[in-house]
């Protein structure tokens, strides 16, 4: 066995992973690797691959949109009608766990606050809670969701906030973790403002 070779193709695979193509012919793979590697002629352009690789990454997209919309409209209405669940003219939802009495942020302050994000499925995607430090940052330089909400929550506060995709990261998703569409809950705990 060659080594290099060897590698080369577990990088390729590794990465064609991690984009989440994973569902590929192996023998053609092959020969589209082959057919470049030994200049043949292409079974088809360069120009028509990349016209099916995105239409491939659009269908994903949009199957993944399908489910992680459904299941978002699923729980916002069932947790629209929970005891303390506040829902904004957005579309947010909030519920006070505690209610803080200090100053509200507005969008030009810069805040420290303790969070702990989770998708739907209770995976935990970031937590300040779990790294035992505290955030800081200003209103305006977060997501949509989080900006609205820290603009109701007094210093001292603590919510759980329940973050509909279009206030989140909508259709670009963000890092591993939050695919498209993907709705956010989040605990925060507004500490206080710089």
């Amino acid at each position: 066995m060659d080594s290099l070779s060897y590698s080369v193709g577990l990088m390729l695979a590794q990465n064609l992973q991690q984009q989440g193509i994973s569902d590929l012919d192996s023998e053609s793979l092959k020969q589209g690797l082959m057919d470049v590697i030994d200049g043949n002629d292409l079974k088809i352009s360069l120009e028509k691959a990349n016209s099916v690789i995105q239409e491939y990454f659009a269908k994903k997209n949009m199957a993944q949109f399908e489910e992680n919309v459904n299941a978002e409209n699923d729980f916002l209405t069932a947790n629209r009608k929970k005891e303390g669940v506040v829902e904004t003219e957005s579309g947010l939802q909030y519920k006070v766990l505690e209610a803080g009495d200090g100053p509200v942020p507005t969008a030009t302050d810069r805040i420290t606050a303790h969070y702990h994000g989770t998708l739907l499925d209770g995976r935990v995607f970031d937590s300040s809670v779990n790294r035992g430090q505290p955030a800081t940052f200003p209103v305006n330089g977060v997501i949509q969701g989080w900006q609205e909400v820290l603009q109701l929550m007094p210093v001292g506060s603590k919510y759980r906030v329940f973050i509909p995709s279009r206030l989140a990261y909508g259709e670009r998703g963000a890092g591993d973790m939050i695919g498209p569409y993907a709705m956010l809950i989040f605990e925060i705990e507004l500490l206080g403002i710089e």
